[in-house]
């Protein structure tokens, strides 16, 4: 128990059953800060948990809801700042994750889950090189070819 809330370990229900919030706590410098408490609850029921971000400035909290509690109003608050959210999720689909991401500061990581951006350019980067590469080939197969038809057309001229 954190704060005299239950920890996240016992929320580890099947989906249907587990709403997460999750998020960054950054800094002024948009890098993550470390070892910041952060208070989710769920105020239609009184009941919340204060989880701590890790080195990165990531947090996780879960709560075993159910369907009855969609839409219930979540405060979020982390370095004095509070957010307000509702709990949403699709409670016809029992199988996807139930989940909202709130981020605190500024320049934070959208979704620790999420493929870097530096991923994506170098996949582009690989992909524009590789593609320059076969253009040069077929460019100069073209040209070789034009040069061979240009050489057996001129010995058809004499």
């Amino acid at each position: 128990m954190v704060g005299g809330l239950p920890s996240v370990v016992f929320a580890t229900h099947e989906a249907d059953h587990r709403f997460t919030v999750e998020g960054f706590v950054c800094g002024a410098d948009g890098k993550g800060s470390a070892n910041i408490d952060v208070l989710v609850k769920d105020t239609k029921i009184s009941y919340g948990q204060i989880v701590k971000t890790d080195g990165d400035g990531y947090y996780k909290a879960a709560f075993h809801l159910h369907n009855d509690n969609l839409g219930d109003p979540l405060l979020i608050e982390a370095k004095g700042e509070q957010q307000l959210q509702k709990i949403s999720f699709d409670p016809k689909d029992l199988e996807a994750e139930r989940r909202i991401q709130v981020n605190f500061g500024t320049g934070c990581i959208s979704d620790k889950g999420s493929i870097p951006l530096w991923v994506y350019l170098g996949s582009g980067a690989v992909a524009a090189a590789v593609g320059g590469f076969i253009g040069v080939k077929l460019i100069r197969s073209w040209r070789k070819q034009e040069q061979k038809q240009g050489k057996s057309q001129g010995k058809r001229k004499k």
